[in-house]
């Protein structure tokens, strides 16, 4: 935007009490949604005075712009679909619980569980995270720019988890299918993870991921944590990539 532009103005502009589901799909459903192949911007929509408010903003399934201004907290935004999310705040804990697909990006901290079952979307905490972040997640993309408790991705299936601080304890216990890129230190690895070279596919991809939620770094500078099972059966494949012996 530059000095000569306005702000854009929101559609609609949400109060406390039109946070809970039953209020939340009426106040929604009188606004323009673009079809989805428009090239037309989806709504703005402000959330105000949101004061930490628990179980906010839950099922959203419009294809809108919300920006909240405010924390809020437990279970934000919880099994999102469609709709993009910033959050000018901190959250509790659950948030973007069983998340299917849109984003959430919350400049703030986030509690325990952020991110748990996640099926699909963008997650991106751009402070630090509790305990069990990403816990059973089977697809999506969990991004935290700082430090993330202990057990964070215990249990995931599919999805990936970027960790551009530090970890606690347990990391990547009984992860299965998800991938996990680390920067910082790791207190410890859960048994059945290990710490897998970082190949070119995942360099380039990662490298995408990180612009694409906003988090400053090089994919050079992460480790991938794996299933031990699936770095063995990389192992045991036939190279497809090229190693050239200058690097």
């Amino acid at each position: 935007m530059t000095a000569s532009e306005s702000p854009e103005l929101p559609s609609l502009t949400l109060r406390p009490q039109q946070f809970w589901p039953t209020e939340l799909s009426q106040a929604l459903s009188d606004l323009s949604y673009p079809e989805a192949d428009a090239a037309d911007k989806p709504p703005l929509v402000h959330a105000v005075d949101a004061a930490g408010h628990h179980g906010a903003l839950m099922g959203l399934n419009h294809p809108l712009r919300m920006e909240v201004l405010g924390p809020l907290g437990d279970y934000a935004c919880a099994f999102n679909r469609q709709a993009l999310v910033v959050i000018r705040g901190s959250v509790g804990n659950g948030v973007a619980d069983g998340m299917q697909s849109g984003s959430v990006r919350i400049y703030g901290g986030a509690g325990a569980g952020a991110g748990v079952a996640m099926a699909g979307g963008t997650l991106a905490i751009y402070g630090h995270a509790g305990d069990r972040c990403g816990a059973g997640m089977c697809g999506g993309e969990l991004f935290v720019r700082g430090n993330v408790g202990s057990s964070a991705g215990v249990g995931a299936m599919r999805g990936t988890i970027v960790i551009g601080g530090n970890a606690g304890q347990e990391l990547g216990d009984a992860v299965s299918g998800a991938s996990i890129f680390i920067r910082g230190k790791v207190a410890s690895l859960a048994a059945g993870v290990v710490e897998a070279p970082l190949r070119e596919r995942e360099r380039v991809r990662l490298g995408l991921l990180l612009i694409n939620a906003s988090i400053r770094g090089q994919a050079k500078d992460f480790r991938r944590i794996v299933a031990r099972e699936v770095y063995e059966h990389e192992q045991s494949q036939l190279r497809g990539e090229i190693h050239p012996s200058w690097r």
